[in-house]
């Protein structure tokens, strides 16, 4: 069976003067329209085609790929807004998706980007989008655990820092405090689950926690220390744009490395920065 707002492999019919006739199985006789029908192609070669409706609502075929299919979370731009409508989004496909008002969380303007959520309206069978992401995320207790490395999209900004959705099944905060630059909504990074809480609440950052981060750092440290005479101009007073450029960590995180080596009495400080004094190699 074809499946509308999905990647369908569908066996063809014949061909008409408006193009060829897919066989959708239950949806009836899928078109493809001439200009997307492959050279070559002949009754009962099998196409893989993305199937949609047309501004006449009417089901059609298309060998394009849409940036995004039913199911998906996409970051998408926004090509213009109908004030009786909504706003329509590029979606890759010549006709551009739907994102009624009713489904916005703020007012959009052309040009502007937003993640949304890509569904089938199940009263209209049409293929929309929607901004409210929390309906369409899983609402069972996130089994993240601390430390643990997590794929996120960087969903919108919020007064405390940004959303992000994580792993494509729960919704976390990165607090500002914790980042040294600001971020882009629709971008796709690596970060590490800081707390669940017992809520279902999800605290992030882009910093690994724990001894996963501090050991690897610490060893960055030293070998940073014997590459420049065993000496180096960092400590607790450095800034975090400084340390952030050179370690590519968090001022926090390198407090916690320089700490330990300290306790290790495998460094020592110079007020200012910090000088190896020995240790294990």
């Amino acid at each position: 069976m074809a499946f509308i707002g999905k990647t369908n492999r569908l066996r063809l019919v014949r061909h008409a003067t408006p193009g060829a006739y897919l066989d959708g199985e239950e949806l009836g006789e899928i078109l493809l329209p001439r200009r997307y029908v492959p050279p070559g192609a002949n009754p009962g070669d099998v196409l893989e085609v993305f199937v949609h409706r047309d501004s006449e609502d009417r089901l059609v075929a298309t060998t394009e790929t849409p940036l995004a299919t039913v199911g998906d979370f996409a970051c998408l731009k926004v090509i213009s807004v109908n004030p009786q409508i909504g706003a329509f989004l590029d979606w890759g496909l010549a006709k551009d998706l739907l994102l009624p008002f009713r489904e916005q969380t703020s007012p959009l303007s052309p040009g502007q980007r937003v993640v949304v959520y890509v569904y089938l309206d199940p009263k209209t069978d049409r293929i929309v989008a929607t901004a409210r992401l929390k309906r369409h995320l899983l609402r069972t207790h996130p089994p993240y655990q601390a430390g643990q490395s997590v794929n996120l999209v960087i969903a919108d900004k919020t007064p405390l820092g940004y959303n992000a959705i994580v792993e494509r099944e729960h919704m976390g905060l990165l607090f500002a405090n914790n980042l040294l630059s600001s971020l882009d909504v629709g971008q796709q990074l690596k970060g590490f689950v800081r707390a669940v809480h017992p809520d279902g609440k999800i605290d992030l950052t882009l910093d690994a926690s724990g001894y996963k981060r501090v050991a690897p750092l610490a060893d960055q440290i030293i070998e940073a220390l014997k590459q420049n005479g065993g000496r180096l101009p960092f400590d607790d007073d450095s800034s975090p744009e400084s340390i952030r450029e050179k370690f590519g960590v968090s001022k926090k995180a390198f407090k916690q490395a320089i700490g330990g080596l300290y306790k290790a009495r495998r460094i020592g400080f110079l007020n200012p920065g910090i000088e190896f004094i020995g240790g294990k190699s």
